[in-house]
């Protein structure tokens, strides 16, 4: 502690930053990590296994068909309109906490803030998350008793609304079963910030045992990533620059993205960039469906040599907010996994550099391919309330809550996780059964279209672990 504020004092004295921010030394064995250089001088250190795998005859199944349609209206105001216009199907598709599924119906969210710009024509059914979800119609409002005259002062008059721009969704997927031992599979993870590709420890080698390619890479500035002393290297858009570089170099016919925290953020651009080569998205405690926007009014905000003294501090908040429990077993976890262990110049640079406009609702809304959402009941840093909106907004999601994990929930619960990816790695919707020719002089029937559902397997990803 004492060497820490020493270093602190002479950072502010010298202007010189305290932390040298170089890649830390390592000392795993070479098999299975490599050192992929994406742009010159930039090198991202990536732990990449192609595990041996039997030969098989196993075919791929041809999967299920999912076929999505929907209208998003975009208002002025504030305000998001998202109509279902999809088939029979949307009514298992749609999920809300936990898989439970919803009817067709018409979601209207509040954007700003409900307090402050109040909606006196809908008739919500309000959730915790502001969202208002209609009954499948245009919004009503209670009509005046029979007989009575209406009372004019409580009821203004009601502009009509006029939409700054409307979007139509209509995709059409086809959703197979992703197993080990498919060669044309890809896993990718990518941590968040202060993490490392150590903290996916227990998934890759569960998931390379399966038989699965997996990826991880170091964020620039984080594990042994090289990292740069300007603060422009890390923002948003430099770091998935990265990615899509790192994508491109490993991805396969089929590709299945794993973001935690703000890693969720590089997964969800690489799957609006590339939706025909990512297969499913998997976000783990990664937030609400917002644009990114750096706080004004931030720790991570103070000069450098301030945050180098204060790293302690920083540090045991972190394993607060970070995991249920703060024993002598988590902070074993943090160590062995070399997570939060970055200096303070590219903490703040992370921090302050986390702006993408571009990536609000509407262009979540737009990504077509599945997406399970995991959060951790304890989780300080990322409410369940944002969780429950992203899946609202998310054109196909289903939400997983985990009851003893936190942020750091693949680390706390490897088992808990694990199974719940690989369940979801291996679901495929149902298809429709094939109907049998009839003869010319039979009475055609309405013929009924089988709806997945959560017994059957097509619709929600059932799961061992134990979720809420």
């Amino acid at each position: 502690m004492l060497t820490t504020l020493m270093d602190g004092l002479l950072c502010c004295l010298t202007g010189k930053s305290a932390n040298v921010v170089v890649p830390i030394e390592t000392s795993e064995p070479a098999d299975g990590y490599e050192f992929v250089e994406v742009k010159p001088g930039r090198v991202l250190r990536v732990r990449h296994i192609i595990p041996e795998r039997e030969v098989v005859d196993e075919p791929r199944g041809p999967g299920g068909r999912v076929h999505r349609k929907r209208k998003i209206t975009v208002y002025r105001n504030g305000q998001l309109l998202i109509e279902d216009l999809g088939d029979a199907a949307r009514q298992e598709l749609l999920h809300a906490q936990n898989g439970d599924a919803q009817p067709n119906c018409t979601v209207e969210v509040e954007l700003a803030d409900p307090s402050s710009n109040p909606t006196p024509t809908a008739d919500p059914k309000a959730d915790k998350t502001g969202s208002v979800v209609g009954t499948g119609g245009a919004a009503t409002s209670p009509a005046p008793t029979l007989g009575s005259a209406p009372d004019l002062t409580q009821q203004p008059r009601k502009r009509r609304r006029k939409p700054k721009r409307t979007v139509v969704i209509d995709s059409e997927r086809t959703i197979t079963s992703c197993k080990g031992t498919h060669a044309d599979v890809a896993v990718f993870f990518v941590h968040g910030v202060g993490g490392s590709l150590d903290i996916w420890g227990s998934q890759l080698d569960f998931f390379s045992r399966l038989g699965y390619e997996v990826i991880a890479p170091d964020l620039a500035g984080h594990g042994a990533s090289s990292a740069p002393q300007i603060a422009a290297a890390y923002t948003f858009y430099a770091l998935a620059e990265d990615m899509r570089a790192i994508f491109k170099r490993y991805a396969r016919k089929r590709n299945i993205l794993i973001g935690h925290s703000y890693g969720v953020s590089f997964c969800t651009f690489l799957a609006h960039e590339y939706p025909d080569q990512v297969h499913k998205v998997v976000m783990i405690n990664g937030g609400g469906p917002t644009a990114l926007e750096p706080s004004l009014c931030s720790i991570f905000n103070l000069p450098t040599c301030v945050l180098h003294c204060l790293s302690p501090c920083l540090a045991w908040s972190f394993l607060k907010a970070g995991f249920a429990r703060q024993g002598a077993k988590e902070k074993q976890l943090l160590k062995d996994n070399n997570a939060f262990n970055v200096s303070s110049f590219v903490l703040r640079a992370m921090m302050s550099g986390q702006y993408w406009p571009e990536g609000d609702e509407v262009y979540h809304a737009e990504i077509p391919v599945p997406i399970l959402l995991v959060h951790g009941m304890y989780d300080k840093f990322v409410p369940i309330e944002e969780d429950q909106r992203m899946a609202e907004i998310l054109l196909l999601a289903f939400l997983k809550i985990i009851n003893e994990g936190s942020h750091m929930v693949m680390m706390e619960c490897p088992e808990s996780v694990n199974t719940l990816l690989h369940e979801f790695f291996l679901w495929e919707p149902d298809s429709p059964p094939k109907s049998k020719p009839r003869p010319e002089n039979a009475t055609k029937r309405p013929e009924t279209a089988k709806i997945p559902t959560a017994s059957n397997g097509g619709a929600t990803p059932e799961s061992k672990a134990k979720t809420k």
